[in-house]
C-alpha cells in the first residue's frame, strides 16, 4: 500500500500538530504553499482565531523568485503579527520539509523580529 504525496503529507502534518499547537501567549505559525503561492497564518489553536495572516498573492508583495517572495511573505507576517503584539509563536511547517520556500519563509520573520 503506497501513499499518494497528499495522503503523506497529511500523515506528516498531523503528526506534527500532535505536538505543535497555539497558545495566545504562544500562537501558531502555519504554513501553506502551493504550486504558485505561499501562505501563512498567526493561529491561536485555543479559541480558534487566526490573528493575522499574509500571502503572495497580496499587492504589497514583492515578486521574485519563489524563494524571494517566501522570504518577503514571512517579513510581513512577521511585521503583522508584532504589531498584533505577538512576539513569540511556534512554527508549523504543515507537513513540508523545512526547506526552500518554507525555510525561506520561517527566516523571513525570523529577521522581521519573531522569535521560534
Amino acid at each position: 500500500m503506497s501513499l499518494t504525496k497528499t495522503e503523506r503529507r497529511q500523515r506528516i502534518k498531523f503528526r506534527i500538530r500532535k505536538i505543535v499547537s497555539g497558545t495566545p501567549a504562544q500562537p501558531r505559525l502555519s504554513v501553506f504553499r502551493s504550486n504558485k503561492e505561499i501562505y501563512a497564518q498567526v493561529i491561536d489553536d485555543v479559541n480558534g482565531v487566526t490573528l493575522v495572516s499574509a500571502s503572495s498573492r497580496e499587492k504589497g508583495v514583492e515578486k521574485g523568485t519563489n524563494v524571494e517572495t517566501a522570504n518577503a511573505v514571512g517579513k510581513l507576517v512577521a511585521e503583522r503579527a508584532i504589531a498584533a503584539g505577538v512576539n513569540v509563536i511556534s512554527f508549523d511547517r504543515g507537513g513540508y520539509l523545512y526547506h526552500g520556500r518554507v525555510k525561506s519563509l520561517a527566516e523571513g520573520a525570523r529577521e522581521a523580529g519573531l522569535k521560534f
